[in-house]
C-alpha cells in the first residue's frame, strides 16, 4: 500500500473519530443551561484567550465583519458575560474583557466537556489512552494549533453570523 493511500485511510479514520469528539465537545455548549448560542460562546473563548481585546482584534480573530462582532458583543454585554472598558493606550479604544459571570460560564462548559471526555476515556485501555494523547499532541504540533490548555479551535478563522 502506498504512502498516499495510507494517508487517505488515516484521514478517513480520523474524520470519523473527530465526529465523535465533536459530538462530545459540543454537547455541553448546547445544553439547556448555557445562556448563549455557540457563536457567542466562541466569542467568549476568544476574549478569554486574549485577556482583553479591542473590537477590531476580536473581529479579526473571529474572521467576522466589525459590525457583526459589535452586535455579538452587544448581546454578550447585555447578558452580563463581558464588560467593555476604556483602553489603557487610548481612551477612544474600548477593551473587551470577560465578566466574572463570563469566566464562570466558560469554566462550567470546559468542566462539563472534560467530564464527558473522561467518561469516554475511562472505557479505553490505558495504552490506548496514552497512544491517543501522544497522537493528538503530535497532530496539534503538526497543525500549528495553539498550545494553551483549554483553548478551543486553531489558528484558522471562519465566518461568524451575528
Amino acid at each position: 500500500m502506498g504512502d498516499s493511500s495510507q494517508l487517505s485511510q488515516s484521514a478517513a479514520a480520523i474524520d470519523l473519530a473527530a465526529e465523535a469528539l465533536v459530538r462530545i465537545w459540543t454537547g455541553p455548549q448546547n445544553a439547556p443551561g448555557v445562556p448563549v448560542p455557540a457563536t457567542q460562546l466562541r466569542v467568549l473563548f476568544v476574549v478569554e484567550q486574549n485577556g482583553a481585546i479591542n473590537l477590531s482584534g476580536l473581529a479579526n480573530e473571529l474572521g467576522a465583519l466589525l459590525s457583526s462582532a459589535s452586535r455579538l458583543c452587544d448581546r454578550l454585554e447585555a447578558a452580563g458575560l463581558i464588560v467593555r472598558e476604556s483602553g489603557q493606550q487610548s481612551r477612544r479604544e474600548i477593551a473587551i474583557r470577560l465578566s466574572p459571570d463570563g469566566e464562570a460560564l466558560l469554566e462550567r462548559v470546559r468542566r462539563e466537556r472534560q467530564d464527558q471526555i473522561t467518561k469516554v476515556l475511562a472505557q479505553m485501555p490505558v495504552g490506548a489512552r496514552q497512544a491517543l494523547l501522544t497522537g493528538l499532541t503530535e497532530f496539534q504540533n503538526a497543525a500549528g494549533a495553539r498550545s494553551r490548555p483549554g483553548t478551543p479551535g486553531s489558528e484558522q478563522s471562519f465566518s461568524m453570523p451575528a
